[in-house]
């Protein structure tokens, strides 16, 4: 049985999704920010150069992955736990329309940090900052949602 053999492993799972779901977000919270730094530089410059290489190295070395592992390993704790079954209270189905959302912002990113790269930003400094926000919030309501169950 798949819910037994996952459940055996429950706090390896746990830890390893809380480890990598710090990863990604520190990523998701510091990406906005260069971007804002981004935004100030010359395109063509050697610090537009270096900004290129810090903000695909921080997507594709730490974001993509830390996200992957997070989305595999809290799939395995729901199936360890049930969580989200009936009776088991709306707050695992809030928390994953709040997980796809995050992944949406991470996917924004990926397509600006794209833009970036061929020197076509179009977005201001101030947008970055706004946007910067948003995994913000989104990260204290899944926290809250995931402690204190209070749906």
């Amino acid at each position: 049985n798949m819910s037994e053999l996952v459940s055996q492993y429950y706090l390896w799972l746990k830890a390893i999704h809380i480890i990598f779901v710090i990863s990604w977000m520190v990523g998701i919270f510091y990406l906005p920010r260069l971007y804002v730094y981004h935004c100030q530089v010359t395109p063509g410059s050697e610090a537009d150069e270096t900004f290129k290489v810090m903000e695909r190295k921080l997507l594709r070395v730490i974001m993509n992955p830390a996200m992957i592992v997070s989305f595999v390993t809290g799939i395995l704790l729901i199936i360890a736990t049930g969580a989200g079954a009936p009776g088991t209270g709306y707050w695992m189905h809030i928390k994953l329309v709040l997980v796809i959302l995050m992944g949406g912002v991470h996917g924004m990113l990926s397509k600006y940090r794209k833009g970036f790269e061929r020197g076509e930003n179009e977005k201001s400094e101030k947008f970055y900052r706004m946007l910067n926000e948003v995994p913000t919030v989104l990260m204290i309501l899944i926290v809250l949602l995931v402690v204190v169950k209070f749906i």
